[in-house]
């Protein structure tokens, strides 16, 4: 019998697949085929596979402890030696390569005999506590140790690791006992290739050797991100989940989807019970391949805190104390008030703000809630403030709203250009498969107000750093453009077959004025003209040039001008429609390109498709049975405007903060405070919930099954892990909402609303429970003409049109330094915390960054009479708020930073009311501000701190007495 081995279909793309055996060498991606014949078995695979991998395809199973399918061979363990006529001695079949006719034997006398010696010099050098040890039943040196036969050992036990019996236990997860390690260094090559931060090190050699994180230095002081790679790798207890210790092994495993950044992690729940003991990553996850972050993989504990609602609560105005209620009596409340509100002030007086955070098939009904039983389009979501540019800006040049590539993508990248975005603090896992390729080669543009970890690290570097003055992007990335029109850089046959003649005429004229040349906007931008146009070259001249950005782009009043101008700098240089290229935004939360996907822009239903449509709204009438608006309703910073004025009276907000995430905190707290009703969703009482009068249990992702679309516009499953700790899940209690207003849900289960979105929405249309579960995850579009999905967009055609050039004019900002405000504020992430930090904070991730702080620049430090750890005043035209102070080198003169993690940082007090002037998003990252040193916090810091009293005083009766840590 003869085996074909196909790379593409290789593992199984379903999630039942098999990835628990270690291969050794990924495998190879030649299509060169050889056949070679194992223990007598015929096998035909790539040319470059090694040994051990074409082995393992035809099920024989080869010892070893060095090897993992993740990492590049290493052939130190020498369990792996084979037999191959012809060649001399037992190599290791990790690192042999397979050729043409190679004949191998993997077992006989002779092989035995040495696995055995080699096991027993790796367990005499190993505690005899088998029967303690955390890693019991789960431990690769127990399983080769009875795989290659040993029943005994000669050498007395007396290797040094029994000597030294040292435990770090200082990092919050997991601990390190030396005495259990066996030096395969399979920790230190997954932090250096999988990870890409080089933490760990060998020291010593022989029976000396010994893992290490630094002179003098334990995990949690060392340069580890705690991102789980050497846990996962490690074949003993040596590096083992504190969850683990405490519990001991899981019984069973369930794959689903991570909740926090844009990247979609797949992991594998694995489980007791209906306790997590940990998060794996899923090595059949396409977007992580294995991988994970410190978030994902850790910071899980806060679905089962002690702060966590689970029961409905009301009161009948927010200076009451809340009142806890049944489901029945909450949802009747609920109802009853935007009755009334309707009924008094117009069908248009209330609406909704679905969630980033929810699933495709909650965020879905609240939109449909919105629109079938609100009568109105009055509902908006997280997007709005984040990526809405993005859906804008892509829409009007390459006519679909989302990012083209997929995120292994960039491996076949010649030159990144970053704009706007730091992968490695928020979205690490894309990071490290960035830092990944540049250490092959490819070449890094970063544009950034700020330093950031990938412009200079040991092991990567940036050729060139743009580090332009906040709200300039758009003069930027028009001077690129000029640069490679100015010097014949444009690929003529892509835009003369891809583009539209006219818009391209148009934009060619316009971007080669003068004007955008870079020695003419230096003064705008601050980047020297010789650096930009240096990049520019670069760029333009790759082989495959992509782009990647984030918040620093769409954050700001020209965000929309910002993302169009990106999408041109694309199409002018060809790098559309292939593997490496591509326009790639960046999203920030886990399913924000799916809020968007399901209709949840008011002026937009599932699928981009205008609510002034007829045809698209029949569509959606004859499901739902109702008549539709045909009319835009308000975005959420017109809700507020609407509620201060007194026309807009009643909001359900469903796993949304924006009492914290939202700019203006005084402007939005004034909107809040003016409404009749205010019903929020949610696992925890957030900002907003203080000015609610319905708290509506939410479920976390754990307790529920649905779908997260991630950056890659990757539909991936979400899948039940526990019950729903408050008893509903949030898709149940919206319909139930639904029911007593007076309309029928009818769902037992979200793959029928999945069924639903499917049949309503073309890009959907080939999208199941089932598919997924056979596929593993899909790529929208996904229809007849892309029944598997479409990992690369516009490989032809930009969705049957041809790409247009949007004209981008650059105007400044409204928000300018002055002499009163001399500073530019701009905002970012950190690794360790996510977003308001409702999650993070709750968990042992707060060891890291348990407070926001302001990055200031020497200079203007000492202008200030400002030390390191100072508590700096911040005012802005909007507010003021106190930060403690953190001299860096970071930012550049004239520009402060922070992060926005901690509601009591109140780093949105100070951002002002500029948006976008296409979508409304706003301006984070550009406020002028002043800072001073002060002696403590600001006064809205003070009157915050009494206004949460009765929220904490709350929590420390609902737990008994005891304060919640949060």
């Amino acid at each position: 019998m003869i085996t074909y081995y196909d790379p593409k279909t290789e593992p199984a793309a379903n999630q039942s697949a098999d990835l628990s055996k270690d291969l050794g060498t990924p495998p190879s991606k030649s299509t060169v085929q050889v056949s070679v014949e194992i223990d007598g078995v015929t096998i035909v695979v790539p040319e470059g596979t090694s040994v051990l991998r074409a082995a393992a395809i035809a099920d024989i199973n080869i010892p070893k402890l060095c090897a993992s399918d993740n990492l590049e061979a290493f052939g130190s363990c020498r369990l792996c030696a084979v037999e191959i006529e012809g060649m001399r001695g037992m190599p290791a079949s990790c690192t042999t390569p397979v050729r043409e006719g190679m004949k191998v034997q993997t077992q006989n006398p002779k092989i035995a005999t040495l696995r055995r010696n080699v096991m027993e010099l790796y367990i005499s050098d190993h505690p005899l506590d088998c029967l303690t040890c955390p890693a019991n039943g789960d431990c690769e040196l127990q399983d080769m140790a009875g795989a290659v036969g040993l029943r005994e050992v000669r050498y007395g036990f007396e290797g040094k690791n029994h000597l030294d019996g040292a435990t770090d236990s200082s990092n919050p997860y997991f601990s390190f006992d030396d005495s259990k390690c066996i030096s395969c260094s399979r920790c230190v090559r997954a932090c250096e290739e999988v990870q890409g931060t080089f933490a760990l090190t060998v020291e010593g050699r022989g029976f000396d050797s010994r893992i290490s994180t630094g002179q003098d230095t334990n995990f949690l002081e060392s340069d580890c991100v705690s991102c789980g790679a050497c846990v996962q790798a490690c074949p003993t207890a040596t590096l083992t989940e504190k969850s683990v210790i405490d519990n001991g092994q899981p019984d069973h495993s369930i794959i689903t989807t991570c909740a926090y950044c844009g990247v979609g992690c797949s992991f594998r729940a694995d489980m007791q019970g209906d306790k997590v003991l940990r998060m794996v990553p899923d090595k059949n996850g396409k977007a992580n391949q294995g991988h994970s972050c410190v978030k994902g993989r850790f910071a899980f504990g806060y679905a089962t805190h002690q702060d966590r609602i689970t029961s409905p609560m009301i009161r009948d105005n927010i200076e009451q104390d809340w009142r806890e209620v049944s489901w029945e009596e909450a949802l009747a409340f609920a109802a009853k008030r935007l009755t009334d509100i309707q009924e008094e002030h117009g069908r248009n007086s209330i609406g909704a703000i679905t969630s980033s955070r929810c699933t495709n098939e909650e965020t879905y009904l609240v939109q449909k809630l919105v629109r079938a039983v609100f009568q109105n389009n009055n509902v908006d979501t997280c997007a709005r403030v984040c990526h809405s540019p993005t859906g804008y800006g892509l829409k009007a040049t390459l006519n679909e709203s989302a990012g083209t590539q997929t995120f292994e993508s960039v491996m076949k990248a010649d030159v990144v250009l970053i704009i706007g975005a730091n992968p490695t603090d928020a979205h690490p896992v894309f990071g490290s498969l960035l830092k990944r390729r540049l250490r092959q080669g490819a070449k890094l543009v970063v544009a950034d107000p700020r330093s950031i970890d990938l412009i200079d690290s040991p092991h990567t570097k940036a050729q060139h750093h743009l580090k332009l003055r906040p709200g300039t992007n758009v003069a930027l990335i028009n001077a690129l453009a000029h640069v490679i029109v100015d010097e014949g850089l444009e690929d003529a046959d892509f835009i003369q077959s891809r583009c539209d003649d006219a818009s391209f005429q148009q934009w060619y004229k316009h971007i080669q004025d003068q004007r955008h040349s870079p020695e003419s906007t230096t003064e705008i931008t601050g980047v020297d003209a010789t650096e930009l146009r240096a990049a520019a070259r670069l760029y333009a001249n790759a082989g495959n040039g992509a782009i990647y950005y984030g918040l620093g782009v769409t954050e700001h009043s020209q965000g929309s001008s910002s993302v169009m101008a990106i999408a041109n700098l694309a199409m002018v240089s060809g790098n559309i429609g292939r593997e490496g290229v591509g326009v790639n935004p960046l999203r920030g939360q886990n399913n924000v390109q799916g809020s968007c996907d399901m209709g949840s822009f008011p002026h937009e239903l599932p699928g981009y498709r205008h609510v002034s449509d007829e045809s698209t709204r029949n569509l959606f009438e004859q499901e739902w049975q109702v008549s539709l608006d045909c009319e835009p309703g308000l975005r959420i910073p017109n809700m507020f405007e609407a509620a201060i004025h007194g026309d807009f009276k009643g909001l359900y907000c469903q796993g949304e903060d924006i009492a914290q995430s939202d700019p203006n905190t005084q402007h939005v707290q004034k909107a809040l405070s003016s409404m009749k009703c205010i019903i929020v969703q949610d696992i925890f009482l957030n900002e907003t919930a203080k000015y609610a009068h319905v708290f509506l249990p939410g479920s976390s992702f754990m307790e529920k099954n649905g779908t997260f679309t991630n950056a890659e516009r990757r539909i991936s499953r979400v899948r039940k892990l526990m019950p729903a700790l408050a008893g509903k899940e949030d898709w149940q209690v919206t319909i139930e909402l639904a029911k007593v207003l007076g309309y029928e849900m009818n769902y037992e289960h979200p793959s029928e609303i999945m069924d639903e979105i499917a049949r309503l929405t073309p890009t959907f249309s080939g999208v199941s429970y089932e598919r997924l579960d056979q596929l593993g995850s899909i790529q929208w579009p996904c229809n007849e003409k892309s029944p598997l999905g479409t990992p690369i967009m516009h490989t032809e055609d930009f969705v049957g049109e041809k790409g247009k050039f949007a004209i981008t004019e650059y105007v400044a900002t409204p928000e300018k330094a002055n002499k009163h405000f001399p500073l530019l504020l701009t905002t970012g992430r950190i690794l360790s915390q996510y977003n308001v930090g409702a999650q993070t904070r709750r968990t042992a991730n707060q060891v890291w960054h348990d407070e926001d702080v302001l990055e200031i620049h020497p200079n203007d430090a000492e202008d200030r009479g400002i030390n390191d750890g100072d508590w700096v005043g911040i005012a802005s035209r909007a507010g003021t708020t106190a930060l403690r102070a953190l001299i860096s080198q970071r930012v550049q003169p004239g520009v402060v930073y922070t992060t926005f993690h901690h509601p009591l940082s109140g780093a949105n007090v100070v951002t002002t009311d500029n948006s976008d002037w296409a979508t409304n998003c706003p301006e984070y990252k550009v406020t002028a501000v002043q800072a001073t040193k002060v002696d403590e916090p600001s006064q809205w810091q003070a009157e915050y701190a009494q206004f949460s009293q009765r929220q904490a005083k709350y929590l420390k009766n609902k737990n008994g007495g005891e304060v919640a840590k949060t």
